[in-house]
C-alpha cells in the first residue's frame, strides 16, 4: 500500500541509484527516489507517494543546484520528460561519478562482496552513437515515439534522438512524413544501422497478414537518398524483407547498439583470459560470434552457446573461423553447458536477467582458471558473482561435494550509454586456491 502525501517536502540529494534516480532523505528519514534531480541539489518535491520504509517523488523546482547539473541537450528530455535517458541533466564528468557508484554498490550491497567502486572508461561519443532505436506506435501510427520517464502508458511523438546515429535519425524524419504507410496494425518501429552502413527499418505488427505499402514506402525514401531495407516483423511468425535488399544482413538479431566501444569492452574483456594458445575456451551467450572470433585468432579452442539460431547462422556467414576452432551450439546455456569439454577459461556475456543459477553451477563444477563475466545489469552481476565466489557448496549438490570457488581480483566499467543510467561491466574471476 501506498499513500500520496500533498504536503511538499523539501530535501537535498546525496547520490544517484541504479536506474537514475537522485536519492535523498525525508525529513521522517525514509530514502526518497526523486528523478532528475543531481547530488548536491536542494529541491522541493511533488506528488510524494510513500510506500513503508522509502517514498517516490517528482521534482517540482530545484531550490539549490548541485555541482554536477547542466542543461539538457534534448527539448524531450524536460518537455516530454522522455524515459529514454535518465542522466542528461549530469555533466560527463558526474555521469560517470554516478556509474562507478552504481556498480560499486550493487557488489557490496547485493553480492556483500569486498568492491570498491571501479573506473569507468569515458564513451569516444557521447551523442549519436545509438545505431538501434526502438519506437512504440499508437493512435493507428498518428504517435509514433517512446514513453515518459514514469509514466508507460504516456508516449510522446517523436522529433529528433539526440543519442542516436544521424543516420538513422534521417531515416526517421522520412518515415515519420510518410507514416500514413505504415501497416495500421503496426506496434512498433525499429530503426537499425547495421555494421556497413546499411539502414533497415522493421515494423513489428499484430494480426495483420501483409502490408502493400511497403514499397511505396521505400520508395519515398529512397528518392530522399534514404536507401532503406524494410522488414515485416509478424507478431509469432518470421520476419522477412519487403522492400528492398533481398539479401540483407539480418537485422533482427542481438547486436551492440554502441558496436564502437563494444568492440572496446569485447576487446578489453578477451584480454583478461590472459595466454589463450590451445586454450579450451567457453564462450557463453555468445551474440553473432565476435567473441569466439577474436578468440580463435588468439589460439583458442572455442565452444560457445547462443539461443538465437539467426545469430548463430551470422556467425558462421561472417566469420571464417576453421571448424575444428569452434563448435557452436544453439539453444539455452542452462540446457547445454553440461554438455561442453572442461575449459581452461570461460567468457560469459548474458542479458540483463544475468545468467540461470545452473550455469553459474555448471561453471563451478568446471574448474577454468578465469572467469571473464561482461554485464549489462549491476544488479545481476552482483548476484551471479556472490554465486561463483561463494565458498560454500550450491544448493544443487551435496554439502560434502562441493564446487571450487572463485575470487574476484580485477573490476572495470565502460560508459556504453552515455545520458542513461544504464553502465557495462567487466569482472575478471581467477580459481580461488
Amino acid at each position: 500500500m501506498s499513500a500520496v502525501e500533498s504536503v511538499r517536502e523539501t530535501v537535498s540529494i546525496a547520490r544517484i541509484a541504479a536506474g537514475g534516480d537522485g536519492v535523498g532523505k525525508l525529513g521522517d528519514g525514509r530514502t526518497v527516489f526523486v528523478p532528475r534531480t543531481a547530488p548536491g541539489d536542494r529541491v522541493e518535491l511533488d506528488n510524494l507517494q510513500l510506500h513503508g520504509r522509502f517514498a517516490r517523488a517528482r521534482l517540482l523546482r530545484v531550490v539549490e543546484p548541485g555541482p554536477g547539473r547542466t542543461q539538457p541537450r534534448c527539448p524531450h528530455y524536460e518537455q516530454d520528460e522522455c524515459g529514454g535517458c535518465q542522466l542528461q541533466h549530469l555533466t560527463t564528468e558526474h555521469q560517470l561519478a554516478a556509474k562507478r557508484s552504481i556498480v560499486g554498490d550493487a557488489l557490496r550491497r547485493i553480492g556483500r562482496l569486498e568492491a570498491d567502486d571501479p573506473e569507468v572508461e569515458p564513451s569516444d561519443r557521447e551523442w549519436g552513437y545509438r545505431t538501434k532505436l526502438t519506437l512504440a506506435v499508437a493512435a493507428a501510427g498518428r504517435r509514433i515515439g517512446l514513453h515518459r520517464y514514469d509514466r508507460p502508458g504516456e508516449l510522446f511523438d517523436l522529433a529528433y534522438c539526440h543519442i542516436t546515429a544521424p543516420a538513422l535519425m534521417e531515416v526517421w524524419q522520412g518515415v515519420s512524413r510518410h507514416r500514413s504507410l505504415l501497416p495500421a496494425a503496426a506496434k512498433s518501429v525499429v530503426l537499425r544501422l547495421d555494421r556497413d552502413g546499411g539502414r533497415h527499418l522493421i515494423v513489428q505488427v499484430m494480426g495483420q497478414r501483409s502490408w502493400s505499402e511497403a514499397q511505396a514506402l521505400h520508395d519515398r525514401l529512397a528518392a530522399q537518398g534514404q536507401l532503406t531495407t524494410i522488414w515485416w516483423s509478424p507478431e509469432g511468425g518470421a520476419p522477412r524483407v519487403v522492400a528492398g535488399a533481398p539479401t540483407a544482413y539480418p537485422a533482427t538479431v542481438f547486436e551492440q547498439v554502441h558496436p564502437g566501444l563494444g568492440d572496446q569492452i569485447r576487446r578489453f574483456a578477451v584480454d583478461q583470459l590472459g595466454e589463450l594458445a590451445n586454450r579450451q575456451v567457453w564462450d557463453l551467450y555468445a551474440g553473432i560470434g565476435e567473441t569466439s572470433e577474436l578468440l580463435t585468432t588468439r589460439g583458442a579452442n572455442v565452444e560457445s552457446v547462443e539461443v538465437d539460431g539467426r545469430a548463430v547462422a551470422a556467425a558462421e556467414r561472417r566469420h571464417s573461423v576453421p571448424a575444428d576452432r569452434v563448435h557452436r551450439h544453439v539453444g539455452r546455456a542452462e540446457h547445454l553447458v553440461d554438455r561442453l569439454r572442461k575449459p581452461d577459461m570461460v567468457i560469459t556475456n548474458p542479458p540483463r536477467t544475468g545468467m540461470d543459477a545452473r550455469v553459474v553451477d555448471a561453471i563451478r563444477a568446471a574448474g577454468p582458471r578465469r572467469v571473464v563475466y561482461v554485464s549489462c545489469d549491476p544488479a545481476t552481476l552482483a548476484r551471479d558473482l556472490a554465486r561463483l565466489t561463494a565458498l560454500s557448496a550450491s544448493s544443487a549438490l551435496s554439502a560434502s561435494s562441493p564446487f571450487p570457488s572463485f575470487r574476484l581480483s580485477a573490476l572495470h566499467a565502460f560508459d556504453l550509454f552515455p545520458q542513461t543510467a544504464h553502465v557495462e561491466s567487466v569482472a575478471l574471476l581467477e580459481a580461488a586456491i
